[in-house]
């Protein structure tokens, strides 16, 4: 976790101009006649450094799914998860079916759905895998009770769906950590994993890439956002303002290879989030930029 120091601020400062300026950067490299496309010699960098950032629909929640999904389009990202805000679990099949085609005509990629809360009931846990399997979503997010997690893998296999479980931090009294998730998946079957929430992480003052590093081969879905202070007491805020050393996590997944989603949850201000959003998308693009 970093410092709140001088240097700290023009880094961050740096970054933010990186990546705000970035995407306007390429799209006028875009438009240069042929002759000087053939001049440049450095070869192309991949966007995001192969990462797969995407979106929380959470993050917009007061939005329609048609908004969420302009908004998140407008901001250069690709990936979504979609909350029930947007995708009701009560919906009809017609409707998930519908929501994933508004999904694609966008030019997003549905990478999964929730947080989805799961009890130990067998209908409502087929119910779930039904919805996830309608809305063409590879991945359901998800916070079963931990008595649940036999039928859960059940489901898990006979549908051809990743779980990936969500900590909370410490008012959660089933998955604080990832490792807690970690210790009751880890002899499951593979399509069993996690979703590391790295503010709640670090929020209960574990160290994010020692847990990521840990969480490796199960780490399905990732929340990145940061936070005030490493403590039960830490807020929400844009990323690049709080306390997460984001630098270090960022170079773990690449470092990882992560080939799974990383989706910005920004929780504050939700009357308001693009603004937070996208500034958000600024630090970590320019974080990528230079690491």
């Amino acid at each position: 976790m970093k410092n709140n120091t001088a240097s700290t601020i023009l880094s961050r400062r740096n970054f933010l101009q990186r990546g705000l300026l970035g995407s306007a950067g390429l799209a006028a490299a875009a438009t240069l006649p042929g002759e000087g496309q053939a001049a440049v010699t450095k070869a192309e960098r991949e966007p995001w450094d192969g990462l797969k950032v995407g979106i929380t629909s959470y993050t917009l929640r007061k939005l329609t799914l048609d908004d969420a999904l302009a908004k998140t389009k407008q901001a250069g990202i690709k990936y979504i998860s979609l909350k029930d805000f947007h995708l009701p679990l009560n919906s009809t099949a017609a409707q998930r079916q519908e929501a994933h085609q508004k999904v694609e005509a966008a030019g997003l990629v549905l990478m999964g759905g929730g947080v989805i809360y799961m009890k130990n009931n067998q209908d409502e846990i087929r119910h779930v895998f039904d919805y996830a399997r309608d809305a063409g979503m590879p991945t359901i997010i998800c916070s079963p009770d931990p008595d649940a997690l036999d039928t859960v893998e059940k489901f898990a296999k006979q549908y051809g769906i990743r779980i990936a479980i969500h900590n909370h931090g410490p008012t959660d009294k089933k998955y604080p950590s990832p490792l807690d998730v970690l210790r009751l998946i880890k002899e499951r079957d593979p399509l069993m994993g996690i979703c590391m929430d790295v503010g709640h992480t670090v929020r209960i003052g574990e160290d994010p890439v020692e847990v990521m590093q840990k969480c490796a081969e199960r780490l399905y879905d990732f929340h990145i956002k940061d936070v005030t202070s490493a403590t039960p007491k830490g807020k929400p805020v844009e990323v690049g303002r709080g306390i997460i050393d984001i630098v270090a996590v960022l170079k773990t997944l690449v470092q990882l290879k992560y080939s799974y989603d990383v989706e910005l949850e920004y929780e504050d201000k939700p009357d308001d989030p693009v603004p937070g959003m996208r500034e958000s998308f600024g630090y970590i693009h320019g974080v990528l930029a230079t690491i």
